[in-house]
């Protein structure tokens, strides 16, 4: 059984108008929850041994401090394609992936389309609807998946989970 997490970035700012899109960094709301999301995915024992993560500086920021806490160094790869990437380009990266336990670190609307696009069949419904009326900043999926990376569907994984900051606190 493999497991996929789906994380949104933490809170961005929008502070500085000269600043492109690619480029904005973390709020201090971010600054805020990014960790607590790391924190809580050590509590849980939700390890990803890979982490594949969108290059904007909001999403590099967010997995930077996620992954300050978490009880290993986690290897991550700054994919180009999730900069802003549709639900198709999510899951071709995805099938592209070598490790057992995968973490998406990007943007929405993409993720919270994937999200739903990739829950099959034995998901829980309740956390479904949850996803589907609001994907936030710093929120956190967990899929499990049977069968390889390069054989996933839409529809093809269960969806177990949904974390909010707001959950947390």
């Amino acid at each position: 059984m493999r497991q996929l997490l789906i994380l949104r970035h933490a809170k961005s700012s929008w502070g500085d108008a000269k600043l492109a899109d690619f480029d904005r960094p973390l709020s201090g709301r971010g600054l805020k929850t990014a960790p607590l999301m790391g924190r809580e995915l050590a509590r849980r024992r939700w390890l990803p041994d890979l982490a594949l993560v969108s290059p904007a500086l909001r999403t590099r920021d967010t997995w930077r401090l996620v992954a300050q806490e978490l009880p290993k160094h986690l290897p991550a790869e700054f994919a180009e394609e999730l900069y802003e990437a549709a639900a198709g380009a999510i899951l071709a990266r995805v099938r592209q992936a070598k490790a057992k336990n995968l973490l998406l670190v990007g943007h929405n609307p993409g993720l919270q389309t994937f999200a739903l696009r990739i829950a099959g069949a034995g998901s829980d419904e309740g956390v479904f609807k949850k996803i589907e009326a609001k994907f936030p900043t710093a929120a956190l999926a967990r899929f499990t998946v049977k069968g390889d990376w390069a054989n996933l569907e839409f529809g093809g994984a269960q969806l177990t989970h949904f974390v909010r900051p707001k959950d947390l606190r």
